[in-house]
């Protein structure tokens, strides 16, 4: 399982460098990338995918299923998210 924590941990980094290289170069933006955390639409989004791939992970994979489908679900919110413009 170390393996996998490990690379949904190094996507999540990425993310978090990508949001804040971007709040350097253009102030704001990072903090609109981030919105999704307070929009309700997208914090639904992400639980049902996280609840949905999380039990059919957990059925397959155990662990390891259930790492990546809180991935997929906080992805999922991401990209759902109506707040943050062009993100």
């Amino acid at each position: 399982m170390e393996p996998t924590l490990l690379l949904a941990t190094v996507v999540l980094a990425a993310l978090v460098i990508r949001a804040a290289v971007e709040e350097l170069r253009e102030p704001g933006r990072g903090r609109a990338r981030w919105a999704f955390l307070k929009d309700r639409r997208a914090l639904a989004a992400g639980a049902v995918v996280t609840v949905a791939l999380g039990s059919l992970g957990w059925l397959l994979g155990g662990g390891q299923g259930l790492v990546w489908a809180c991935l997929a679900g906080v992805l999922a919110a991401y990209a759902t998210n109506s707040r943050g413009g062009d993100t």
